[in-house]
């Protein structure tokens, strides 16, 4: 599997190289083209999920601890975190928004039966994984609630709450829309709380928050050592990233609205990534200093964690019901709300029982990209050669953008 992984990698990131050369200045138009402060919401609140609330409050100690893992030893804990989150990684999303927007549309290659299932498994799939997520980590943000490590049943109801809440809103592209910008707000919201909480009204010293935000530079100083697997756990992140990579490139190719290739790329790794090493820098002093965040800082945490899962979900739950014509108009309101809840709750029980893996998916989405190169070398190539432009029916109307808006 990591040589497969690998592989995906290189292949990913020489992919990359190649778009930037041959249309780095090519225009991007979606086929629902926004303004690019809601395009960045979207990509934001859409490729990302409960994890980057939850996860890093209980990794920071084993980043640290490099006897037990010496492979961690070239950066600080907080540069490791940002490594398995940030930057370079959003590239995989690139790709794939980038191919969704401007190639799938004359190669059609997600179009061949086939390949249309295998992606829409691996949407559901990945949707039921984001629900177990939440489900597995609320014993620990939630102490108070059960024991610190049982799931309990009041854990079910609020990982199915959020199931339905998402199903009813991936009815509607608005609800969407709504849903992403608001969650951005309110994770900006979590930051700044949990920042004035320490260093504002509590006892922290600023230059404990900007001295992590300088720990930082250890990543992009050691930026190399982050392509290729570290270790079992890298290996389970990179496949996790490359499980979501297909289907937020297709769900947020719609909405790029007109900017150039290259600013595509700048956008996707830079913007995502302020926010992001923010929080983590954030979250490090309460780790490092031991501020305790039980209370109204882990409910916080929760409730801005389950906004995220709901966020995601929406957004892909819409991608596979259009993919699959599965769509409210075709099934009608109520049997579509009911057909995606009864899917998606099974799916995350499967998950719970270990019947289902996250690798699994992302090393099917890694012979897709194989299997999408071979197609269009044997039968597209000349096809793919003299693209010079987006889709002509993709072409810029600003009353769209703002009829969107």
């Amino acid at each position: 599997m990591t040589v497969w992984l690998s592989a995906g990698i290189v292949f990913t990131l020489v992919a990359i190289a190649f778009i930037l050369l041959k249309w780095g200045n090519l225009r991007c138009v979606g086929v629902t083209p926004v303004k690019t402060f809601t395009f960045i919401a979207i990509l934001f609140t859409s490729g990302l999920d409960v994890g980057l609330i939850m996860f890093p409050l209980t990794e920071f100690a084993g980043y640290a601890d490099i006897k037990a893992s010496p492979e961690y030893a070239f950066a600080n804990p907080l540069a490791i975190e940002f490594g398995f989150w940030g930057f370079l990684i959003w590239g995989f999303y690139f790709l794939t928004c980038f191919y969704f927007c401007v190639i799938e549309p004359k190669v059609k290659f997600f179009e061949i039966p086939w390949v249309k299932f295998i992606n829409n498994v691996v949407i559901i799939g990945t949707c039921a994984f984001t629900a177990y997520l939440l489900l597995s980590n609320l014993p620990w943000y939630m102490p108070s609630v059960g024991d610190g490590e049982s799931i309990i049943p009041t854990f079910y109801l609020i990982v199915f709450a959020a199931i339905c809440f998402a199903v009813y809103s991936s009815t509607s592209l608005k609800y969407v829309r709504i849903l992403s910008i608001s969650t951005t707000w309110m994770f900006i919201a979590l930051i700044a709380f949990m920042w004035a909480s320490a260093f504002v009204f509590g006892d922290s010293e600023m230059s404990a928050f900007t001295n992590n935000v300088a720990l930082l530079g250890g990543y992009f100083s050691n930026i190399h050592e982050f392509v290729l697997p570290l270790n079992d756990y890298h290996e389970f992140y990179l496949f996790w990233w490359f499980a979501w990579s297909i289907m937020i490139g297709q769900f947020t190719s719609r909405f790029v609205g007109g900017l150039k290739t290259y600013q595509v790329l700048a956008a996707m790794l830079v913007f995502p990534s302020i926010p992001i090493a923010v929080w983590f820098s954030v979250l490090y002093h309460y780790h490092e200093a031991g501020i305790d965040t039980a209370g109204i800082k882990n409910l916080a945490m929760v409730v801005v964690g389950v906004i995220f899962v709901i966020n995601s979900l929406d957004s892909l739950i819409r991608l596979y019901t259009d993919n699959l014509g599965l769509t409210v108009k075709k099934l009608g309101k109520r049997n579509y709300i009911l057909f995606n809840i009864a899917a998606l709750s099974l799916l995350t029980l499967l998950f719970k029982l270990n019947f289902l893996q996250i690798q699994w998916v992302g090393a099917l989405v890694i012979a897709l990209f194989f299997g999408c190169f071979g197609y269009i070398c044997y039968s597209k190539f000349k096809t793919v050669a003299n693209i010079t432009r987006s889709p002509k029916e993709n072409t810029i109307d600003f009353s769209r953008i703002e009829t969107v808006n």
